[in-house]
């Protein structure tokens, strides 16, 4: 690769409106180019291609090699192999590539894998007991009939343990509120509340 050597046309500009502010336009103005020349080259550029990645997901270290671009829901599920996270909308407004991270319910298509660090991803079937038995939460959505087509009950459940684990105790309003950003088009709110409530209290009860 070839060294590049003076100051950069977008360093120029930066520097220019930065002395804009703070003063007559002259060496001073070149100084702080150049300058932002040189912080910007400190800054590791990763891709086009693709690029070491270590995600850790439902308890595993996974290795990949992988274009800084993929998501976090493409690398669990074509590259993974963990289809429970679904890409509904692709763009964060309806909760179907709902994981966890650190606990915390977040949309696996609005981050991207490189971003994860050493933060723990959880899917839906990390939820599963070691013998792949469901969860008391997985259970009370089959015994509260709270699904239809199914096709959001991963996010949807995955979203409800977040809630669960932040506040053990909830109100069937306060449930509602935290499922808020899960859409179900097949309208099964209700049941879903009812599935939550109840783990909620099995939970308090030990069981």
């Amino acid at each position: 690769m070839t060294e590049r050597r003076g100051v950069s046309r977008r360093g120029f500009l930066k520097g220019l409106g930065a002395a804009a502010v703070t003063g007559p336009v002259g060496f001073a103005g070149i100084a702080m180019a150049a300058k932002a020349d040189e912080e910007a080259a400190a800054v590791p550029v990763l891709g086009p291609g693709a690029t070491p990645v270590r995600l850790k997901v439902n308890g595993k270290v996974h290795d990949l090699s992988i274009e800084p671009r993929v998501t976090l829901l493409d690398a669990l599920r074509d590259t993974i192999g963990l289809t429970g996270p679904k890409e509904v909308c692709d763009r964060g407004a309806c909760g179907g590539c709902t994981v966890l991270l650190d606990g915390m319910a977040v949309c696996g298509c609005m981050m991207l894998a490189i971003d994860v660090g050493d933060r723990e991803v959880t899917t839906v079937e990390g939820l599963c007991g070691p013998d792949g038995a469901p969860s008391d939460l997985q259970q009370q959505f089959v015994a509260k009939d709270a699904l239809q087509c199914g096709y959001c009950t991963c996010g949807m459940v995955t979203a409800a343990e977040g809630l669960l684990r932040s506040k053990p105790v909830l109100s069937p309003d306060e449930v509602r509120a935290g499922i808020s950003g899960n859409l179900c088009r097949c309208g099964t709110y209700t049941r879903i509340v009812e599935a939550v409530i109840a783990t909620s209290a099995l939970r308090r009860k030990g069981k």
